[in-house]
């Protein structure tokens, strides 16, 4: 995509147009309505279990303590929407990838226009609806152990609650990305994160007040580490690397024009929070199985005796930590270049500048510049990977060095959402603004 420069108004400029927008604000009560009515569904617990057994279990088991946070503490309360949005996007991961190893696919995405984007939604939410089942059937499974009358009903009920709240809430997500502000299911996220700051919040100044001036002091240097790297966060989100783009000559009447001011934007962080969260999820994915083959015998006795020194080996809190940071680098870089692969493609890049008569000063069309952008892309990918590894353990590192743990929920992964998703919704404002402004100024 080529940007050209142009002046954006301030934040004081953007809010004072925002409250003078009706239609925006018709938008912002709708988005906020519906994300209410999630939050509520949360808290609708299915019937029959024991969940104070449940919630011990909970606390034990890392991966679901990890999905639990991006739930909102859907997942520990079992609630009808306890796997929330969590199906549609990893049936949105699910077909991006199958987009990129697919021919039919592709061609949907790139040559079918509106019509073949339509019919890869309509495809995601199939594919949604039976990972969300697929899902269900697992954790109901796992759930029954702490039912009071397990059995074939209650199984089959609450298989079919946990599926039909998450396709509301995926219907909820479309319909505020539709009529309200920013992307729906980035924001149901956002919501379900921000809904268990005041837990933790409470949790660390609790500690502060019941410890002495030690613990006052290990608080405030645990929560100014976690501002520097949402500092660090907002600007490496924002950081892009302009290559500067020379148009071809056209005339208009018998004027001569030559742009020189446009630039092709390439992100330091292509992937986003993706590749944190797949490393994250492989990293905590033998935990979990060894805390669900414990006290089994035969081949899973086995497989607990293999997995445990793996897992051990690989926690930050473990007799070697620095493992677990160069396996976390190592997936981050992975899934980084991986992810990179998938959204960013030079060789399109190239052909798009030159069907629109464009060119890098100094480089030539076609393949020069598509290994040329192929260069900047991977050593792009390779900062943003080092700064993705390092906004993994810091925190980790620092609530470890310390001693406190009532962050732990609130990792990484949680950081990078919640700045991510704020700077996106921030700047769908404010481009929103700009269009009712300029549409104003054509009706007058």
């Amino acid at each position: 995509m080529v940007v050209s420069r142009d002046k954006t108004p301030t934040a004081q400029e953007t809010f004072m147009q925002m409250a003078q927008a009706a239609g925006l604000r018709g938008r912002l009560l709708v988005t906020i309505g519906l994300l209410i009515l999630v939050r509520l569904g949360v808290y609708i617990p299915i019937p029959g279990i024991a969940l104070d057994r449940f919630k011990e279990e909970v606390q034990n088991t890392p991966l679901i303590g990890f999905l639990d946070v991006f739930s909102g503490g859907g997942l520990s309360v079992l609630g009808i929407f306890a796997l929330g949005i969590l199906p549609f996007i990893n049936a949105s991961i699910i077909m991006q990838l199958l987009t990129a190893a697919l021919p039919s696919l592709e061609n949907l995405q790139k040559n079918e226009g509106e019509a073949g984007r339509r019919k890869i939604s309509q495809i995601t939410r199939y594919v949604a609806l039976g990972w969300g089942a697929l899902q269900s059937v697992m954790l109901t499974t796992w759930i029954q152990n702490y039912a009071y009358h397990p059995g074939p009903v209650f199984f089959a009920e609450t298989v079919i609650a946990f599926t039909a709240g998450s396709m509301f809430v995926m219907w909820v997500s479309e319909l505020i990305t539709e009529r309200g502000i920013g992307n729906g299911a980035s924001l149901l996220i956002f919501v379900n994160i921000v809904a268990v700051l005041p837990t933790i919040l409470g949790q660390t100044v609790g500690v502060a007040q019941q410890g002495g001036r030690d613990e006052i002091a290990k608080v405030i240097i645990l929560l100014l580490s976690f501002l520097l790297m949402i500092v660090g966060i907002v600007f490496v989100q924002e950081g892009t690397r302009r290559i500067p783009i020379i148009s071809a000559r056209r005339q208009v009447g018998r004027r001569l024009y030559r742009e020189r001011t446009n630039y092709l934007p390439l992100r330091l962080n292509q992937g986003g929070v993706m590749p944190i969260i797949f490393a994250s999820a492989v990293l905590f994915l033998p935990a979990s199985l060894v805390q669900f083959t414990q006290g089994k015998e035969g081949i899973l006795g086995q497989f607990n005796q293999v997995l445990g020194p793996i897992s051990n080996a690989i926690r930050m809190d473990g007799p070697t930590p620095w493992v677990y940071v160069l396996v976390f680098f190592t997936l981050i870089l992975f899934f980084s270049y991986f992810y990179s692969s998938l959204i960013v493609n030079p060789v399109d890049m190239s052909q798009n500048l030159k069907k629109m008569g464009s060119s890098i000063p100094g480089i030539r069309p076609g393949r020069a510049t598509s290994e040329y952008l192929e260069r900047v892309i991977n050593r792009l990918t390779f900062l943003g990977a080092a700064f993705l590894s390092v906004v993994a353990t810091v925190p980790t590192a620092v609530e470890s060095a310390l001693g406190i743990q009532t962050l732990r929920g609130l990792g990484a992964t949680s950081l990078l959402i919640l700045v991510g998703v704020a700077i996106d919704t921030a700047k769908q404002i404010q481009t929103y603004v700009i269009s009712q402004r300029y549409e104003g100024m054509v009706k007058k």
